[in-house]
C-alpha cells in the first residue's frame, strides 16, 4: 500500500478487475494507477481529491477517475456502519488493443475520451448501480457482458467533470512521494494554521521551490487548494451537524475569522454558508 504509483492487484486470467473495499476507513493516501477506476460508494461520505479538484462524496455516488490521475477518498467517519465501495479497474486495452474500435461499440466510443478528465454521474445512478452490483456477484463471462452494458448506460447519463487538469504521464516515484507527503499533512492538519514555511519544510523544499512544484502538479496555488479543502469540509458540517453554529463551523474548518470564512465560501459556492444550508435542506441547491 505504501508503493507509489499504486499497483492494482490483478488476478491471474482476469483483465477486468473488481475490487470491494470495506472497513472503518477508505484508503486515504494519494495514489495513481494506469487503470481507469469506476467506483460506486455503497456506504460512507467525505471528500474526494482528484488532481487539482476537491469534491464531496456520499452513498450512491458514482465516479469515473481517469488513468494516471492522482486521487484519494477521505471519509469523514459519519457512516453508521463501516465504509464500503465497489470499484472496477480497466483500460482501453483491457480486452485487446483494438477491441473498443469495433463499429458495433460505437455507442460507447466517447466513454474513454471523457474518462481522461474523470467525471461523476448525475443521472441514471439507480440503473448503473444495479449493473455494478450484478457485476460484483456474477461469473467472468457475464461480468464481461454486463460491463459493456454498464459503459453504454454511463454514456447515456448526465455527468460532471471532476478535473480539467489531465496528467499526460505518471508522476515519478520521488515526485509522488513528495506530493503524498504534502497531501497527507494537509488532510490531517487543514483545521489548523498552515504557513508556507511549514508546508515547504514538510516537502523539503524552499518556499519558492515549493510554490512552483505544487502549482505545476495541481494547476493551482497551495493556498487555493487549502481553501477549497476547508470549504468542502465546512459544507459537510453544514449538512450533517445541525448543532454547530456558523461560527463554530468556520473555526472547525480552519478559518481564523467568520468574515473571511463567509467571503471565501461565497466566492466558491456562490452563496453564504447559512443560505447553502437552507437551500440544501430544501433540496433546491444543486
Amino acid at each position: 500500500m505504501k508503493v507509489y504509483p499504486f499497483k492494482i492487484p490483478k488476478p491471474i486470467h482476469e483483465n477486468l478487475v473488481l475490487q470491494i473495499d470495506e472497513g472503518l476507513h477508505f484508503y486515504d493516501k494519494l495514489h495513481q494507477h494506469k487503470e481507469i477506476q469506476l467506483t460506486l460508494i455503497v456506504r460512507g461520505q467525505g471528500k474526494l481529491i482528484v488532481a487539482d479538484s476537491i469534491h464531496q462524496f456520499k452513498e450512491r455516488d458514482i465516479f469515473v477517475i481517469g488513468r494516471n490521475c492522482p486521487h484519494l477518498f477521505q471519509d469523514n467517519g459519519l457512516a453508521k456502519d463501516s465504509c464500503k465501495m465497489i470499484s472496477l479497474f480497466f483500460t482501453r486495452q483491457t480486452f485487446g488493443e483494438a477491441f473498443f474500435n469495433n463499429p458495433e461499440l460505437e455507442e460507447i466510443a466517447h466513454f474513454f475520451p471523457n474518462a481522461e478528465s474523470g467525471f461523476q454521474l448525475l443521472s441514471k445512478k439507480t440503473k448503473v448501480s444495479q449493473i455494478i452490483y450484478k457485476i460484483s456477484e456474477t461469473d467472468k463471462f457475464n461480468r464481461f457482458l454486463l460491463f459493456l452494458k454498464l459503459l453504454k448506460k454511463i454514456c447515456q447519463a448526465k455527468t460532471k467533470v471532476l478535473t480539467k487538469f489531465v496528467y499526460p504521464k505518471t508522476i515519478s516515484f520521488n515526485e509522488g512521494q513528495r506530493m503524498r507527503t504534502i497531501f497527507d499533512y494537509v488532510i490531517h492538519n487543514f483545521q489548523s494554521e498552515i504557513t508556507l514555511d511549514t508546508i515547504s519544510s514538510i516537502a523539503h523544499l524552499t518556499p519558492n521551490a515549493f510554490c512552483r512544484f505544487f502549482k505545476q502538479r495541481t494547476n493551482k496555488t497551495f493556498f487555493q487548494f487549502l481553501i477549497e479543502l476547508r470549504i468542502e469540509h465546512a459544507c459537510q458540517l453544514l449538512l450533517n451537524d445541525r448543532d454547530l453554529s456558523i461560527i463554530e463551523i468556520s473555526d472547525a474548518s480552519g478559518f481564523n475569522s467568520i468574515s473571511n470564512f463567509n467571503r471565501k465560501f461565497k466566492a466558491l459556492k456562490g452563496t453564504t454558508p447559512s443560505e447553502y444550508q437552507q437551500l440544501k435542506k430544501s433540496n433546491i441547491y444543486s
